[in-house]
């Protein structure tokens, strides 16, 4: 498939005067798509009723008849203000019952019946009068679901739908409290409209309650986007779009991907690496022009698999941003190097956010493509030359990597609702498994929970997966592959409870989890030969073979034929002696990189990438800082 560039533009923002030059220049740099339209409900509808899709006509046509195609975005992340007096409880509201309102965006809860009706009607609106609309190559539903924490809502409107989620769910209401352990402290319900919502107890509130919560607001997330995508259907055939966001895990992106045609993401390098990816104070100096090495190819590969395939980079970091700690300005050559690295790994487009840098508003020290003033950025310098070269280079493919690691989105609920040690959590244990075999120079193809075909895989990784269905350990047990649990695999039922048998009861290994524990992380437990547990560890009972043990002689990592289980949270070095280890057992060849070299395989070609700062050695050759080597296989 042709890999193309975009940009994000917002003509409402800019004189009309200056949309054809606008699309021009975009067309003129190699640009084949625009995203518009998702934040405009106020100029579409500025008071109830009073519709003005004129200027959006033209618009649309203008960029259209440059040669561009247009991506239109549904408005619903941006309700006016007229809408919030017409609904004033349509707000979320947080844990401590404050009311999350007006004045930037994303004020609304997923669970208000008045605005997921005002949705319908403005969707509806677009659909019915662009759906037939020879410019609109694509949609977009929304923006950036639970961005700024606003999956959760501890609203009245939750509520009401929380109680009539848990009665689909449960049946009946002993039913629920046997599920729950509510004989424990006397939370005994005698119906479910007894119940509220986990927030403002005196302590803790049951985790099995807690994890029924997020299960149902992240429900709540999926069925508020699959009414627009039925909408925009019933007008229109081209492929309907949502952008998810960089670690944001409280609601499960592969059920709102199975309704989508493709997935899409907004990557950050520089954004993201001081509070998303977990690095320590040295690593974020090391990266801070660059990103972290493996935070933005992890996604790359988990949005391939939440997109059935297709995927895209929606929104790609054009420079300094606004909205982080700090906002460092990308080292030269870093722009074309992160559109490349998603090429790697398949994205079917890479889309700047955005198109000229907005003079007014929250936004205004958000970099674009171009300057205030008009003039270039750097992001439309290095934009041009990816599209030169994307002329000059045979396509790119993505075939069956040797390696799947499974993203479970409820492990994450369940993590969250019992962390069990400050700072531990399910989106870092599989991170960091994800970095060591991205360091041994290995593709990676990231499966959903419901995967059990494991066919073609020498290894497959399942770290952290807290709830395990009977079927899926059977299909791990059974699978020509090397198998990778540990730790907390199995470590609780469906509904947050320790089973008996212990964990991790895995078929044909004999491996229980006495006991756990978790430590202080300036504490680490050294194993033999090298590495360490931190932070969080567990005592293993069983006859399965030991293969890495602690230096006080307890069982670490054992294994019985092809499953592995690791008992306890491993540090980089641990996980790469496992791992080489696995692959001389399952023949897959691979490399000691170091820095920030990484590599992916991309049909006949192999993808370097260099997020150093100084050049460096690969097998391939020499790469410049912030480099793309291209190697054909």
């Amino acid at each position: 498939m042709k890999r193309t560039l975009g940009t994000c533009y917002y003509p409402e923002h800019w004189p009309e005067e200056m949309w054809e030059a606008d699309a021009r220049r975009m067309v003129d740099a190699g640009l084949t798509w625009v995203r518009i339209g998702e934040f405009a409900w106020s100029k579409l509808e500025p008071s109830p009723g009073e519709l003005s899709f004129d200027w959006l006509d033209r618009a649309i046509g203008v960029l259209g008849t440059a040669g561009l195609k247009v991506v239109l975005g549904t408005p619903t992340a941006t309700p006016p203000i007229w809408l919030l007096k017409k609904h004033p409880d349509m707000v979320a509201l947080d844990a401590d019952g404050k009311a999350r309102g007006f004045g930037s965006r994303r004020h609304y809860c997923f669970s208000h019946e008045g605005y997921r009706a005002e949705c319908d009607r403005i969707v509806r609106l677009f659909a019915e009068r662009y759906g037939a609309n020879s410019h609109v190559g694509a949609w977009q539903t929304d923006n950036e679901y639970g961005c700024h924490d606003t999956t959760l809502s501890y609203s009245p409107a939750a509520l009401a739908a929380f109680r009539a989620w848990l009665a689909n769910r449960y049946g009946t209401i002993e039913a629920l409290n046997r599920a729950w352990g509510n004989v424990f402290w006397s939370m005994e319900y005698g119906s479910f409209d007894d119940i509220g919502l986990p927030n403002l107890t005196v302590t803790e509130p049951n985790p099995s309650h807690m994890l029924a919560f997020r299960r149902f607001s992240s429900d709540q997330v999926a069925s508020f986007n699959r009414q627009q995508v039925d909408i925009i259907r019933q007008h229109s055939s081209a492929p309907v779009s949502h952008n998810f966001m960089g670690r944001i895990t409280e609601f499960d992106h592969f059920k709102v991907g199975d309704d989508l045609d493709i997935a899409t993401w907004d990557s950050y390098p520089l954004g993201f690496l001081e509070d998303r990816v977990g690095a320590d104070d040295a690593h974020q100096r090391s990266f801070a022009r660059q990103g972290d090495p493996d935070f933005q190819a992890f996604h790359h590969d988990l949005y391939r698999s939440v997109g059935k395939g297709r995927w895209w980079v929606m929104e790609q970091q054009p420079g300094p941003v606004n909205w982080a700690p700090y906002n460092p300005a990308p080292l030269p050559g870093m722009m074309r190097l992160w559109a490349w690295e998603a090429y790697a790994h398949g994205a079917e487009a890479v889309c700047y956010f955005r198109w000229r840098q907005a003079p007014f508003a929250q936004e205004q020290m958000h970099a674009g493509m171009l300057r205030p003033d008009n003039a270039d950025a750097p992001a439309l310098i290095e934009a041009r030359q990816v599209a030169d070269e994307l002329r000059g280079t045979s396509d790119v493919s993505v075939k069956q990597a040797p390696v799947a690691l499974i993203f479970d989105y409820d492990a994450d609920f369940a993590w969250a609702t019992q962390p069990h040690g400050a700072g531990l959590n399910y989106f870092q244990v599989v991170f960091d498994a994800y970095r060591a075999l991205r360091k041994l120079g290995l593709s990676v193809d990231i499966l959903r929970a419901q995967t059990r075909d494991f066919s073609g895989y020498g290894i497959v990784a399942a770290p952290g997966m807290i709830y395990m269905p009977h079927d899926l350990k059977r299909a791990l047990a059974e699978a020509d592959a090397e198998i990778v649990l540990g730790p907390r695999s199995a470590a609780r039922n469906a509904d947050m409870v320790i089973p008996v048998p212990l964990p991790p009861d895995m078929p044909d290994l004999d491996v229980t989890v006495a006991r756990v524990e978790s430590t202080r992380p300036d504490m680490p437990m050294p194993l033999r030969g090298g590495g360490h547990f931190i932070g969080y560890r567990e005592e293993l009972e069983g006859s399965a073979d030991v293969i890495f043990e602690l230096e006080d002689g307890h069982p670490a990592v054992m294994c019985s034929d092809n499953l592995t289980y690791v008992g306890g949270w491993c540090d980089d070095a641990a996980w790469a002696r496992l791992f080489k280890e696995l692959c001389r057992k399952a023949r897959i060849e691979t490399m000691d990189l170091s820095g920030g070299v990484r590599c992916r395989d991309a049909g006949d070609l192999r993808i370097w990438t260099n997020y150093g700062a100084e050049a460096a050695d690969t097998p391939a050759g020499r790469i410049a800082a912030a480099g793309v080597l291209f190697e054909e296989l």
